[in-house]
């Protein structure tokens, strides 16, 4: 049995005095864009900023960087500004050409610098664009604020100039993503997940629960498994709920250093199996996903040696996962990989809880929750009432 273990962040990310400034995803400059070049192709007039809304229900303005008009088609640029977070795409130029079609709605395609995706476990049609979900419908909502999508029908095409030399600094290549970035993001927002400054972030978010006298932790991967675990615990308060990130060793030594008894983990299949492997540190470019461990799994828990090997072989844990749903395998599949989970979380902080006197460990529950972060799927460990 492996100990688990931080891997050390890159020596490049430092801790500043000062709060981070957060940014702003593809997903959102893409919609910004699309907005400017819909408002263009209506009026004849290019906007110098266009507000947009975020899935909150926020809205923020953005300023146009060229736009450009002629034969029945528009195009905008935005400039994404991903504030503080080390992002490759910082800079980037989003770029939406918008068009007139005959039918009513919208069509959205990728053009150059936008990947194609050619493996499953994505979430995403096979040969089409990688484009999100929320980034898709974020697209959507922009556009029709300038066109009446019931009654005309326009043809978006989101470009990313030098989108594929930025893919080369991310892990798209390998995840079956060709030709270009993603178009990603569920909030809108970037927050600087990545850097030592939310490592320190995630810190205080432990102490500020432990000064209220509140025992149970709950550490959530993001924004969406938040409001899912929220959803699930309703009786706790909410400063018991850290957005946790990257950092879940972190926020468990903290939480040893005050006396924190019940820790609960709520997260999807990619950042369970990186913890399940060990790895408390889960950043990308410090850990990968290992499905050599789904498929082990598998055969614990009976799964037929041909869904294992596929399971085994799979592209990502979300394709692991889809694979364990069609074999009928998922929920005793989800249990067995909440139950590894729960074990490293509760060693880990067995060791901490060494070096710090009077200091005890930790009673792990871990929730494995589908790709919305609203609906539990499994489930392991029962904390104390």
């Amino acid at each position: 049995m492996s100990t688990p273990y931080e891997p050390d962040m890159p020596r490049t990310m430092k801790v500043r005095g000062k709060a981070l400034r957060t940014g702003w995803t593809t997903g959102t400059c893409a919609s910004a864009a699309a907005k400017a070049a819909a408002e263009a192709l209506v009026t004849g007039v290019a906007p110098e900023v266009v507000e947009v809304a975020l899935p909150s229900g926020n809205r923020v303005t953005f300023a146009v960087d060229s736009c450009r008009i002629g034969d029945g088609r528009a195009e905008a640029v935005v400039i994404k500004d991903a504030g503080d977070d080390p992002d490759v795409t910082h800079g980037a130029h989003l770029t939406a050409a918008v068009s007139w079609r005959d039918e009513p709605g919208i069509e959205l395609d990728g053009g150059v610098g936008v990947g194609v995706v050619t493996k499953p476990g994505l979430g995403l049609e096979l040969g089409g664009p990688a484009i999100n979900p929320v980034p898709r419908r974020m697209i959507q909502q922009a556009v029709g604020e300038s066109v009446d999508l019931n009654t005309r029908g326009v043809r978006v095409v989101i470009s990313v100039p030098d989108g594929e030399k930025m893919a080369r600094k991310t892990t798209n290549k390998r995840l079956g993503i060709l030709g270009g970035i993603s178009i990603l993001g569920t909030t809108g927002i970037v927050r600087p997940f990545s850097t030592a400054s939310w490592r320190a972030s995630v810190e205080q978010a432990v102490s500020v629960m432990a000064a209220q006298g509140e025992k149970t932790l709950v550490l959530c991967t993001g924004g969406r498994t938040e409001q899912g675990a929220m959803a699930m615990l309703p009786k706790l308060p909410d400063v018991c709920f850290v957005e946790v990130g990257d950092f879940t060793g972190a926020a468990l030594r903290r939480a040893v250093e005050h006396g924190i008894t019940q820790v609960v983990f709520v997260g999807m299949a990619g950042k369970l199996t990186k913890l399940a492997s060990g790895v408390l540190m889960t950043h990308y470019t410090r850990s990968k996903v290992d499905t050599a461990l789904l498929g082990e799994i598998t055969t614990a828990i009976g799964g037929p040696d041909d869904v294992a090997a596929q399971v085994a072989e799979a592209n990502t844990a979300r394709h692991a996962y889809e694979l364990w749903e069609s074999a009928g395998l998922l929920g005793r599949a989800g249990r067995e990989l909440c139950r590894r989970v729960a074990g490293v979380l509760e060693r880990f902080a067995e060791d901490e809880a060494a070096k710090v006197p009077g200091a005890n460990g930790v009673a792990a529950q871990v929730v494995l929750v589908d790709f919305t972060g609203k609906r539990m799927i499994a489930m392991y460990g029962r904390l104390a009432r």
